[in-house]
């Protein structure tokens, strides 16, 4: 691996970018800070092939970043991340545009044989046999100058992904499985991922399941501002009002600044600057609709259906033991539950686990293959 190169300068960074258009893939990932914004604050990004590595300092570049944006939003070069939400967002939120195609590891693993949701540091020991340092990972990446070992400690995992890249490449070559993940890729490319409508944004609020038809529509309204005057002023959604407040005023439904102060958790700086316009939110989401959750399809199941599932649950066994996969990995009882439900959003009718178990599963629901036992051997055969 050749010298960590450090691009703080734009006449570094020209000279970067035409190494970066010569390739076809490159290994990404970024050093942010998010702890007192709304938006991310990019500090580092790392990038890598197997032949060199580079640190490029964003917060130097600022205003002089479009050339390297054009290259990473480039469809003929192959992103590859790990856990790419993040590093996603980022991105999206600078140029407006996806960085598509992407390959994120985080989805390989478990089709060679990692647990779901593998961790990068588990990744690289168990592909590299190397254990990642954890010295840095509290560093504040807005500071400068950055030290040699902070450097070295981003470029490091740039550096041991564009290697696990390759071999992630071979293992699923191998096996015949490099197309399975394409469905999964492209689905990390939906814009409403990265930028949610504040109008939704009621739906990321643990709790409000507990709460009527006309408290949702108050959580609606409240979350809907706060969504607003975050992104307006950049600052964390819970510094300018906790879930938990919303909630309660949802139940309590305050009028006046007097019954919004009795509230546990306001404060008398939130009374001054929004208590007047908060409480005529609530007035305002009194007189709307009652709003709906959508069901999770928690209706009690026939035994017949039970027994259904338990085949189904076979089936998948069976499967995940010829891939050497853990069952849970490929499907567990509630993804079935969804698929026999006719539920679109099982992750049994997308990506991977269609192609490996899903649509079998699909036909022997519908009748065109069958089970039977041969000995202690469960076989799956079409009708003809």
């Amino acid at each position: 691996m050749n010298e960590i190169q450090f691009v703080d300068s734009v006449a570094q960074l020209q000279e970067l970018c035409q190494k970066m258009k010569q390739e076809s893939w490159l290994a990404i990932d970024t050093e942010f800070l998010r702890e007192k914004t709304y938006y991310p604050k990019f500090c580092l990004l790392q990038i890598a092939t197997l032949e060199w590595v580079a640190c490029i300092d964003p917060i130097a570049l600022e205003g002089h970043l479009d050339e390297l944006f054009a290259i990473i939003n480039d469809p003929a070069i192959v992103k590859v991340l790990h856990s790419c939400r993040q590093d996603v967002e980022i991105f999206y939120q600078l140029s407006g545009q996806l960085p598509a195609p992407v390959y994120d590891t985080q989805l390989v693993a478990p089709l060679l044989g990692f647990q779901e949701n593998t961790g990068y540091a588990m990744l690289v020991s168990g592909f590299l046999n190397i254990n990642l340092s954890k010295i840095h990972t509290r560093t504040d990446w807005s500071q400068r100058p950055l030290s040699a070992d902070q450097i070295q400690y981003a470029a490091d995992d740039v550096i041991y992904l564009a290697k696990i890249y390759q071999m992630m490449q071979q293992k699923l070559q191998a096996l015949g499985r490099e197309d399975w993940l394409q469905e999964d890729f492209e689905q990390l490319m939906n814009e409403d991922l990265y930028d949610i409508p504040p109008e939704n944004a009621w739906l990321k609020i643990r709790g409000k399941n507990k709460l009527t038809g006309k408290q949702l529509a108050i959580v609606q309204v409240l979350a809907e501002w706060r969504e607003q005057v975050a992104k307006k002023d950049n600052r964390p959604k819970n510094w300018i009002l906790r879930d938990e407040i919303i909630l309660d005023m949802a139940k309590l439904q305050p009028l006046n600044v007097k019954a919004l102060a009795e509230i546990r958790g306001i404060n008398d700086g939130f009374i001054r600057r929004s208590g007047k316009q908060v409480c005529e939110l609530v007035a305002k989401a009194q007189g709307l609709p009652g709003l709906k959750l959508k069901s999770k399809g928690t209706n009690k199941k026939t035994q017949q259906q039970e027994a259904v599932l338990d085949i189904l649950t076979g089936v998948v066994r069976l499967r995940a033991d010829e891939n050497s996969l853990n069952p849970v990995i490929l499907a567990t009882r509630k993804d079935l539950e969804q698929l026999l439900l006719d539920n679109p959003e099982s992750p049994l009718l997308h990506g991977w686990r269609y192609s490996m178990v899903g649509q079998e599963l699909q036909n022997l629901l519908s009748g065109k293959v069958s089970l039977s036992i041969d000995k202690q051997n469960l076989c799956v055969q079409s009708i003809e």
